[in-house]
Formats: structure tokens, C-alpha cells, sequence
């Protein structure tokens, strides 16, 4: 799914299978308070892809994904490694560029933030081409992920692309 929205990353909204109006504010989308949360500055850095793999593979490593101790272990954290290069690329392609990578993790989700200054809405390309080069970045996002998106900059130009994806089970 991919969505551009008035609130903030973390914040889905309002249940749209809920009643119109609630008397308590929509919960988050993760479950369980988020252990930590990391970032990574990438405002004119040379290698940005690499450091934020670098980075992300880091944080997994302290927050026990890796070493992995299963094969679905193992694949989960190349799964985030992969959708960590993904959005930074995308940023760096399309975007002037990542200023930020946010990487927070609960018992049950991991969520990757890319901030950029671009004005375009990343897309999975319809319809996908598995043959050609180039333009998998966010299908791949979205095979991947449990949900992303893209939250506007309410300050000026500029936004964050944000991914979900499920924690090691």
C-alpha cells in the first residue's frame, strides 16, 4: 500500500472501519513501546546507500536480528537491508537526495524513515516489468513490507517515506 498522509509517520489515522468520529485518538500502528529509535544524518554524504546499510545492519546487530539464529532470521534482516537500500537509492535517484534515516524496532515491527526535499510521491511502476532495468525500487518495498507511505513536510517542501516490516518471529 502506498498513501500520502496528513499525520505524522507512526500515526495511521483513523480506523476506516471505525465510526467517523472516536472519542480516543487512533492507536499506533505498531504494537508494544518502541525499544530505541536510531538516525542517521545522510544531508550531503558521499556512499549514502552503503552508510545506511551499514548503519541499519548495526542497529540490527544490537537489537538482536543479527547474527541470525534461523534462516527466517537471516532473511528478515536482508529483507530490511535490502529495503533500507531501496528507499535511500530512491531518495538519492529521485529526490535531491536523503537528509535523515530513522530506524526504530519493537517486539513486533521494525520501521524505516528516509527525509528528503523532493516534491515527487515514490510509486511502485504500473505495471511492473520484471524484465527491464531500473524502477523495482518500491515494488520491491511493497512485496516486503507489512505497510509504507509517504508523510508530507508540513513546514515547507520535503517528506518522509516510511516502511514497516515485520519482526523475526
Amino acid at each position: 500500500m502506498s498513501t500520502t498522509r496528513p499525520y505524522p509517520p507512526g500515526d495511521r489515522g483513523p480506523d476506516p472501519d471505525g465510526p467517523a468520529a472516536s472519542a480516543s485518538p487512533p492507536a499506533p500502528p505498531t504494537a508494544g513501546p518502541i525499544r530505541q529509535t536510531r538516525r542517521l544524518a545522510l544531508i550531503g554524504a558521499s556512499g549514502a546507500v552503503p552508510r545506511a546499510r551499514d548503519f541499519t545492519r548495526e542497529a540490527l546487530r544490537d537489537w538482536g536480528w543479527l547474527p541470525a539464529a534461523t534462516a527466517d532470521h537471516r532473511a528478515a534482516a536482508e529483507d530490511v537491508l535490502l529495503v533500507v537500500s531501496e528507499l535511500v537509492t530512491n531518495a538519492c535517484l529521485h529526490a535531491e537526495g536523503p537528509e535523515e534515516l530513522r530506524v526504530s524496532c519493537n517486539a513486533k515491527v521494525l520501521r524505516l524513515e528516509v527525509v528528503d526535499l523532493g516534491t515527487g510521491t515514490p510509486a511502485p511502476r504500473t505495471p511492473h516489468r520484471a524484465g527491464r532495468p531500473g524502477g523495482h525500487g518500491m515494488f520491491i518495498v511493497q512485496r516486503l513490507c507489512l505497510d509504507w507511505g509517504v508523510v508530507r513536510n508540513v513546514e515547507g517542501s520535503g517528506k518522509t517515506v516510511w516502511a514497516e516490516l515485520a519482526a523475526p518471529g
